[in-house]
């Protein structure tokens, strides 16, 4: 299954939102800085979909606030 986030750095907490079927909105409290912020995010969606984190893979935006995600199992 394929997603796309918008991710929200530096955020006071860490959430997750649905916004629509296939796109979702992720705060992450690190900073945007060396791919620190992008394995928060894996970090977050493998708690919200309940999978190990080497399930999901970043396919594309690795330095955009929107990313594609790919989630295998799902």
């Amino acid at each position: 299954m394929k997603i796309k986030v918008k991710v929200k750095p530096n955020a006071r907490k860490e959430e997750i939102k649905k916004i629509s079927e296939d796109m979702y909105e992720v705060k992450v409290t690190v900073v945007p800085e060396k791919g620190k912020a992008n394995k928060k995010v894996i970090e977050v969606l493998s708690k919200y979909f309940n999978v190990s984190k080497s399930r999901i893979k970043l396919v594309k935006g690795e330095k955009s606030k929107e990313k594609l995600f790919e989630i295998e199992g799902l």
